[in-house]
């Protein structure tokens, strides 16, 4: 849609409001969200961990190991529920945009290079 369209669109809802009660406007700028191709490549990743992680790897699952790097990227915050705590992601995935989600894809493939676990990219995935 063209700025201009968009802009009276946005006219023409305003325009319908009441003038009985006050209003308030919000404009934030669109960042897109993550591509379903990025979140499988994601999702890969996991399972390329658990296969090449070895030994260190043994009873996790991928549910794990997202909760484990969202904490590592994004860090936490401690909530406590009938006397349990847990460890909370400051984030999650499913609202990041697409630079946001690669730098974390970026922080997962690296934090397993340090540890000799290498991790193919999309391209020889599908090679």
């Amino acid at each position: 849609m063209r700025r201009e369209g968009a802009i009276e669109r946005i006219a023409r809802v305003l325009g319908t409001l009441s003038q009985e009660c006050a209003w308030r406007v919000e404009v934030h700028e669109h960042k897109p969200t993550r591509t379903g191709q990025q979140n499988r490549y994601l999702w890969s990743i996991y399972d390329q961990i658990l296969r090449e992680g070895g030994e260190a790897m043994g009873g996790w699952v991928k549910e794990d190991l997202h909760e484990f790097f969202l904490l590592t990227h994004f860090g936490s915050e401690t909530r406590e529920l009938f006397g349990k705590k847990r460890l909370i992601p400051l984030r999650r995935s499913s609202r990041l945009n697409k630079q946001e989600f690669s730098d974390l894809v970026e922080t997962i493939m690296r934090f397993m290079a340090e540890r000799g676990v290498y991790i193919q990219s999309p391209e020889e995935l599908a090679a």
